[in-house]
């Protein structure tokens, strides 16, 4: 009988521990984000606040340049030429023996 008060007293402290652990978590404010209602009235209170180039739609550029560097990266580049040269290094008539 010891062994299960024991094991319940047990279930009962542990039951209890757990509400507690939201308990320890104490704050002054309601949210974490509380106290920046100045800040946030700021924001609310601003006309435009982007960037006015942001409403630019018409968007400069060369089209044909466009189609070239698309072109460049579709076809890859032609290998280099080949030489047929032979090169000689030391000095010339020199024998080795």
């Amino acid at each position: 009988m010891s062994r299960n008060r024991l094991l319940l007293v047990l279930l009962g402290c542990s039951l209890l521990a757990g509400c507690a652990a939201d308990y320890l978590n104490n704050y002054d404010t309601m949210t974490l984000a509380a106290g920046d209602s100045q800040k946030a009235n700021q924001l609310l209170q601003t006309v435009d606040p982007y960037n006015p180039a942001s409403n630019n739609t018409k968007i400069e550029g060369d089209g044909t340049r466009a189609v070239g560097a698309v072109q460049r990266y579709k076809v890859p580049p032609a290998p280099p030429p080949t030489t047929n040269m032979t090169v000689n290094v030391g000095p010339a008539g020199a024998s080795t023996q």
